[in-house]
């Protein structure tokens, strides 16, 4: 969970001195001393700020992608606000500035296509394939385009193709007979930009159904069912114990893990070992001390302040306090105007001055019935387990943003911009073996600024 490795709150932004703390080990870490080859594609969005933070360091053995959180689909661009920009695509630790110009869907799938067509099939390999599409900006190449010419609605337009351009790519050398195929995303979609989570509440960023709740699939000849439809309670922390214990690697201890090996829930059917999510808890939602006697003491029966941003599943039911997000429902964008039966109930107003929700989510996914003040028995008993879980809960890592991070500083790339030694390795004078040395110089983005200052 993310209260245990102190990234709680939000994302990892550009220029934050922060990354995965280096103690906490990762899937291809662990795989590669299964015997592994371990290989990723895409974005990686867990810190770059010292060498040690790439991918290349935490397990795997190449890499091709982004740093940042997103950027241009054809030039790579990455602006972090109006003010920092700069060139993010990696090809291990260098960048590639060969590759821009490429549509990053195509570019990674054939980086795909190069891993498996070079793999040595008598070693296991483990891929992770993290694709641009669909983040925004929302972009994609033509002749896919025209295939949704007839979408009014260009937002969803651009997301249609994105998703066409993932899907034509990926079925060719042979290894679906001995392999595990997951998709599986950290969010739901965002409605703003061609996301459509209806009829479900809210969206990315938030901690309502639409936000939480996200597609996913497992395709493999292992399975012992297959085409069914799973509703077991399924967390993204999972993924480490059932993959490691497919893979035959044991922990020596699992007690400190949070996920769950579900892999018999999913493949047979069997009881899920998990009963309960906690999607967060974000202290820094709250000022520093800052504690509303009402909201612990009324709303929170004492045992929570309910002014702090978090969520809970535990069986059938769910809990939120604090500020979770835009709670309004987003009719789909390609009927124009919506179905007409839904149409009073697009905007919600029952976020005013309430800082605490509950919901059935088995009889109501779509939480419109807020069952707190009827059900007090429940709130309080999801209270104490926010409470039980917060006493666990590491403090936040969140840096402010450094300067020095401004890829104009390095040649304009996003790139590690710390050493070893300036985060506080004491007591070794000599010179540290990974100070970073500038790539070679590439002119400044100015249409990228430009293009930042009007989106903002």
């Amino acid at each position: 969970y993310q209260i245990h490795t102190g990234l709680q709150h939000s994302i990892i932004r550009a220029r934050q001195p922060l990354c995965l703390p280096p103690d906490i080990p990762t899937l291809p870490e662990r795989l590669r001393q299964a015997g592994y080859s371990t290989h990723m594609v895409g974005k990686w969005h867990l810190g770059f700020c010292r060498p040690e933070c790439l991918p290349t360091s935490r397990g795997f053995q190449s890499f091709l992608g982004s740093l940042t959180g997103s950027g241009d689909h054809f030039s790579f661009q990455s602006c972090d606000g109006t003010e920092a920009c700069g060139f993010d695509l990696h090809d291990g630790d260098r960048p590639a500035w060969e590759l821009s110009g490429n549509y990053s869907t195509r570019l990674y799938t054939e980086r795909v296509k190069e891993i498996l067509r070079g793999h040595d099939q008598r070693t296991p390999l483990f891929l992770y394939v993290a694709l641009q599409a669909v983040h925004t900006p929302l972009q994609a190449p033509g002749h896919l385009l025209r295939r949704y010419q007839n979408l009014g609605n260009r937002p969803r337009r651009h997301y249609a193709a994105m998703v066409s351009g993932v899907d034509d790519e990926l079925r060719e050398r042979g290894y679906y007979d001995n392999s595990v195929l997951i998709y599986s995303s950290d969010n739901g979609g965002q409605p703003l930009s061609g996301g459509c989570n209806w009829p479900l509440r809210g969206g990315k960023g938030s901690y309502w159904e639409g936000g939480v709740r996200a597609v996913g699939f497992v395709h493999s000849s292992l399975l012992k069912r297959k085409g069914v439809v799973s509703q077991a309670l399924i967390h993204v922390s999972d993924w480490y114990p059932t993959l490691l214990s497919l893979a035959g690697y044991r922990e020596s201890d699992l007690s400190h893990l949070d996920g769950q090996d579900v892999w018999g829930a999913i493949s047979s059917g069997l009881p899920c070992p998990r009963t309960e999510i906690l999607f967060n808890i974000d202290p820094v939602s709250r000022r520093h001390g800052e504690v509303n006697p009402r909201l612990l003491n009324l709303n929170g029966f004492g045992i929570w302040d309910t002014g702090v941003r978090a969520a809970i599943r535990a069986g059938d039911w769910k809990l939120l306090t604090g500020n979770v997000g835009d709670g309004d429902w987003f009719p789909p964008q390609t009927m124009p105007g919506g179905p007409q039966q839904w149409q009073g109930m697009e905007k919600r107003r029952d976020q005013r001055g309430k800082s605490v929700w509950l919901f059935n989510i088995t009889a109501d996914p779509y939480e419109r019935v807020d069952l707190a003040e009827a059900r007090p028995e429940v709130v309080k008993m999801l209270l104490t387990r926010l409470a039980e879980y917060n006493r666990t809960a590491v403090p936040p890592r969140n840096p402010p943003d450094d300067p020095m991070a401004d890829p104009q500083l390095h040649g304009g790339v996003w790139t590690p911009w710390l050493s070893q030694e300036e985060v506080g390795d004491e007591g070794d004078d000599e010179e540290p073996d990974n100070i970073y040395r500038k790539p070679r110089s590439k002119s400044t983005c100015r249409v990228c600024k430009l293009r930042a200052l009007f989106k903002k």
